[in-house]
């Protein structure tokens, strides 16, 4: 419980989904009466006029952006435009009349996808500018990056108190299992899966198995946003990770020998790579409001492999 939440009205946006749903049962654990979720069959927040119409409604005192049009490498090659807009116009439009309201903080979540391809290991904060991100996801990184740009903007010139975090690749439980939007945990877990349960003697996976990856587990990065909300008030970029590095065919070995997976894995060399190597810096995270990852990487794959058995139907 804290006292922080008690007394404060919360807007949650993307809080029906994977990282929001583990952020609002954090808000709860935490003493937040009032939190308020809005769906995007009722709000679309890419129209500035929606966006009226949900801070008329939740009134927040605090708001968590976590809304976003995500999807995988094959997502972000498809709808790249889409990718750009709207969440461009969500998080610009949100944080702009979140300001004008007078809204007490605004969380940004950002994406590790913002990073230049070729930042050297392990990604600092200071270095988001060096360089032009990964192409195949560079517009959906460079319309979030904005929010950093705005954030900094707004602090400058209006006093505005808003956040930037930049949580790495996300797994857990509920996480996207769609093929063609999911990212690679998930994609990995259903083919290998599905494939076991189908009798198939071979698996394709993507690129060549080179490239490397962190991943957070979905509790741990909403308990990251959640200690930042209390305890960070500033707009200096965060990152939010484990800080532990894997490469592609490890994590499609291991994701193999936890859901028992006996077959080949073939690799589709054309099939892009992405980003050559992702590993963060998360000093800053420790250091400016105590978060540190908890859940043991192979611990939190099998319960993702539970989960997705489960609900396979």
């Amino acid at each position: 419980m804290s006292t922080f939440w008690q007394d404060k009205r919360v807007c949650v946006t993307g809080g029906a989904g994977f990282l929001g749903s583990a952020v609002v049962a954090k808000l709860y654990q935490r003493g937040a009466k009032e939190i308020f979720v809005p769906r995007s069959s009722q709000y679309n927040l890419v129209e500035g006029a929606d966006i009226d119409r949900l801070l008329d409604d939740s009134q927040p005192d605090l708001v968590i952006h976590l809304a976003a049009q995500v999807g995988g490498i094959g997502a972000n090659r498809e709808h790249p435009a889409e990718f750009f807009y709207s969440n461009l116009m969500m998080g610009v439009q949100l944080m702009h009349k979140a300001w004008q309201r007078g809204v007490g903080k605004f969380v940004a979540i950002g994406t590790i996808c913002a990073y230049p391809k070729f930042t050297p290991l392990p990604f600092k904060e200071e270095d988001l500018w060096i360089g032009y991100p990964e192409e195949t996801n560079a517009p959906y990184g460079l319309a979030k990056k904005m929010l950093l740009v705005q954030s900094q903007a707004y602090r400058q010139q209006y006093g505005f108190n808003s956040i930037y975090l930049l949580p790495v690749n996300l797994y857990g439980p509920g996480d996207n299992f769609n093929p063609d939007s999911s990212h690679v945990i998930p994609a990995l877990i259903k083919k290998c899966v599905d494939a076991q349960a189908a009798g198939q003697e071979e698996i394709i996976a993507w690129g060549d198995g080179s490239p490397t990856r962190e991943f957070l587990y979905v509790d741990d990065a909403a308990e990251g946003i959640v200690m930042a909300s209390e305890h960070y008030n500033g707009s200096e970029p965060v990152n939010l990770g484990s800080g532990q590095e894997i490469s592609i065919k490890d994590l499609t070995e291991t994701i193999a020998a936890v859901t028992g997976y006996t077959g080949r894995l073939v690799w589709d060399t054309s099939k892009p790579n992405g980003q050559p190597r992702r590993c963060l810096d998360v000093t800053r995270a420790k250091e400016w409001f105590g978060f540190e990852a908890q859940m043991p990487f192979e611990e939190g794959l099998k319960r993702t492999v539970a989960w997705y058995r489960e609900h396979r139907g």
